[in-house]
């Protein structure tokens, strides 16, 4: 399912100032927990900084959650939509038991600053359709959610924190939940917490605007990227090309004593290409609405892989 979104809607006018500053103070919180987790998102935006100047822009935050008893998209959603941001198309990955969904922000217009204080990021949600899970790992997932009691209402307060809703889980239901579905195992122990960012490449001043060089300017600072489906994913039409790291990993201590080493979050890489039409505009002319929109499946599913065993324990080409 493609989500290529040529025609968008109009976007809901810019936030009035204090709504804008507050909201912009929330995600700012939940970017420092983020950084503060993520050694590999945190050195990689300095090193953008210091070889292109102060011009990132993020393309879009995502989060994880678990889609039972309002547990899933919707509890994290209404924080966004109450700022003005709309929904746009869902996507679907059966074979992961997904869905997700898009939110394209407010009126962008007269920002001046960058990062979190630049023009807002798109709001990608994602959640696990845990009715589609064996019946051994839909009982985990629940004894959980029953002792959040209404955590669900508080989903950006905790993603601002980093705290889990829950009770913190013993490391042999992380295991269970692993040995099915890495995303269910990842949601358990990081709960609402930001899964990545994306920085906007097309939006840098530098050479490394471009993402195949700023690719390899990550690998030659000695990174790791996800190799799934090619270190370049790129949407059929082929003007949406993204990349990502591989997650970082942590030390956890689970809730019987064990510690272990969990997958935290990682950063992404997004290109979005000027659509057909607007080819002929001059380069200086060319702005967001003039480029590709919205997501794709085929290179989502991808990504999603950042966090999995298997590119985690990947040696580095």
């Amino acid at each position: 399912m493609a989500a290529a979104a040529y025609a968008p809607p109009a976007p809901a006018d810019a936030l009035p100032k204090g709504a804008d500053s507050f909201f912009r103070t929330v995600i700012s919180n939940m970017e420092k927990v983020y950084l503060s987790r993520n050694p590999t998102a945190k050195t990689i935006l300095e090193l953008v900084r210091s070889y292109d100047g102060d011009h990132i822009c993020y393309d879009h935050f995502a989060f994880r959650t678990f889609g039972v008893d309002g547990y899933g998209i919707k509890s994290l959603a209404e924080f966004f939509t109450d700022f003005g941001y709309v929904p746009r198309e869902e996507l679907r990955f059966p074979a992961k038991k997904l869905r997700a969904l898009w939110f394209s922000p407010p009126t962008n217009d007269g920002y001046t600053g960058t990062g979190v204080y630049g023009p807002l990021p798109r709001i990608f949600i994602s959640e696990l359709l845990v009715d589609e899970l064996s019946p051994q790992s839909q009982d985990i997932i629940q004894k959980y959610i029953r002792t959040s009691g209404k955590g669900n209402k508080h989903a950006t307060l905790a993603s601002t924190s980093g705290e889990l809703t829950w009770e913190k889980p013993i490391y042999s239901d992380f295991q269970v939940l692993s040995r099915e579905s890495e995303y269910a195992a990842w949601t358990l122990v990081n709960g609402y917490a930001l899964n990545h960012t994306t920085i906007s490449t097309h939006r840098l001043i530098s050479d490394i605007r471009s993402i195949n060089k700023f690719n390899k300017f990550v690998e030659d600072n000695g990174f790791k990227l996800n190799s799934e489906g090619g270190i370049l994913k790129v949407s059929p039409d082929g003007l949406l090309q993204q990349s990502s790291t591989v997650a970082d990993s942590a030390l956890f201590t689970f809730a019987d004593g064990i510690t272990e080493s969990i997958p935290r979050s990682y950063i992404e890489f997004a290109e979005r290409l000027v659509l057909p039409q607007f080819k002929d505009l001059p380069n200086d002319e060319v702005n967001e609405h003039h480029r590709r929109d919205g997501f794709e499946v085929g290179n989502a599913d991808k990504i999603f892989e950042s966090t999995s065993n298997d590119q985690l324990t990947r040696r580095s080409a």
